[in-house]
């Protein structure tokens, strides 16, 4: 069965904004992936961590007829693909960050995922690309992504032209 997931995508090292185009074009060539729709390039002040350069940003929706699991371990490969390394630290700089923001209207709570993704209602890197795809789009349990945005402070994150 099809379904309309969303991905955050994100990266502060070497040259972020091609990273972030060719995980895009990765992903938008696996077989059980249609690409769907895609937001702007954003510049975000970085979060958590403080010292590191500033991140981009950007949003994709895909319908996929991968469950949500099976997608979560496609996007940690393309991560890997791109040389990400978990290491455990958080909030840290990274050449490529991918996380599965919803699926469906599911709802997970396991030790591999959580979906929606718990943060991402107070998070303006993740909400202002979503905005671009689709402001009306209601974030399971949490509201429509266009009232969710009003309620924070978009500063420091901004379209890259």
């Amino acid at each position: 069965m099809k379904a309309r997931a969303f991905i955050g995508l994100g990266g502060n090292l070497g040259d972020a904004r091609q990273t972030l185009e060719a995980a895009i074009d990765r992903l938008a060539t696996h077989p059980d992936i249609a690409l769907a729709g895609r937001s702007r390039f954003y510049r975000s002040a970085p979060w958590g961590v403080v010292d590191q350069p500033d991140f981009v940003n950007a949003a994709i929706a895909v319908d996929t007829l991968l469950g949500p699991h099976a997608l979560l371990d496609l996007l940690l490969d393309t991560e890997r693909a791109f040389g990400r390394v978990r290491d455990g630290e958080r909030w840290g700089p990274r050449t490529l960050d991918l996380d599965l923001l919803t699926y469906g209207d599911a709802i997970v709570h396991d030790e591999r995922l959580e979906l929606p993704h718990p943060r991402m209602a107070q998070r303006a890197f993740v909400l202002l690309p979503l905005s671009d795809i689709d402001p009306a789009y209601a974030i399971p349990g949490q509201g429509a992504v266009g009232d969710l945005l009003e309620t924070l402070d978009t500063r420091g994150c901004e379209p890259l032209s």
